[in-house]
């Protein structure tokens, strides 16, 4: 590692386990806090340094990373954290929170007097675990290379897509419409290919190898057809996202109809108690 550095992960759901984990395998110093406490104590285990307040990991680190559920959240861990931060302390916020949070986020920032970088992260439970990651990253050009150290444990690549965070955050919903459009479409065709008769791997064998297939349409399809989904991504973050992007669009007075589709199904299958699932479940609530 060219670079040990001090670091805390606030917020130890699978996203930050997985990034604290690739941390420490990088040789970082680690510390974390959760606000559910017995989520962060089996990253001791792991070389982590657990605290029971926020400020006490902010305190040790020259890097304090944001990995919470949703924009409320990350403002109350940071307030807490950094209410006597040094100046020179980096605030890189992972999470996926949405513009209006991510730009309140930014004010608090200069708030608190602590540097600031919007960069959440492209990946599920498994790429954070890995080290795998894919990092939007923006902010100041001088703060890219104390970032590095831990972006490069973290991700497998990072984009730096401008200087003003939020931009970011921009990229990071941008990808999420692809996402969740191309599931809506896969969920889509699975159930029109059953109205029809036909079996929907008949689909899946045309596909294969060719330029319409993935990786992530087989995963994806495997689950579907299957009818069971282990949470990599639960369809309630999916539908959080969902309408975080449904937000970002109104607000220039646009539509993301394909996302509407998909976000319609996941609300659905949080209604019926299966938010927890992978958000391929959608399949599911479709015809609904």
């Amino acid at each position: 590692m060219a670079h040990r550095t001090s670091v805390a992960v606030l917020g130890t759901g699978a996203m930050g386990t997985g990034i604290a984990h690739s941390l420490l395998r990088a040789g970082h110093d680690v510390t974390v806090w959760n606000r559910t406490a017995s989520r962060a104590r089996p990253l001791a285990n792991a070389g982590a340094t657990v605290v029971e307040e926020p400020e006490q990991a902010a305190a040790a680190a020259g890097v304090v990373v944001t990995m919470l559920a949703d924009g409320a959240a990350t403002e109350a861990a940071a307030t807490a954290a950094f209410k006597e931060a040094h100046p020179d302390t980096v605030w890189v916020q992972m999470a996926t929170v949405g513009l209006q949070d991510t730009a309140r986020l930014g004010e608090l920032a200069r708030e608190l007097g602590v540097q600031y970088v919007d960069a959440p992260v492209s990946g599920t439970r498994q790429p954070a675990e890995d080290g795998k990651l894919v990092v939007l990253a923006s902010g100041p050009t001088e703060l890219r290379e104390r970032c590095a150290p831990v972006f490069d444990a973290v991700g497998q690549r990072t984009v730096w897509v401008g200087e003003v965070p939020g931009t970011g955050m921009r990229a990071k919903l941008v990808v999420n419409a692809w996402l969740l459009g191309t599931l809506g479409a896969l969920a889509e065709t699975v159930t029109f290919a059953e109205s029809l008769g036909l079996d929907p791997e008949v689909f899946f064998a045309t596909v294969k190898g060719g330029p319409l297939d993935s990786p992530y349409v087989r995963q994806k399809g495997a689950a579907m057809m299957a009818h069971e989904y282990p949470p990599s991504f639960s369809a309630a973050m999916a539908a959080k996202d969902a309408r975080l992007i449904d937000d970002a669009s109104g607000a220039t007075g646009g539509r993301t109809r394909i996302v509407d589709v998909a976000r319609a199904a996941l609300e659905l299958a949080e209604e019926s108690g299966r938010g927890g699932d992978d958000l391929a479940v959608l399949r599911e609530f479709m015809r609904s």
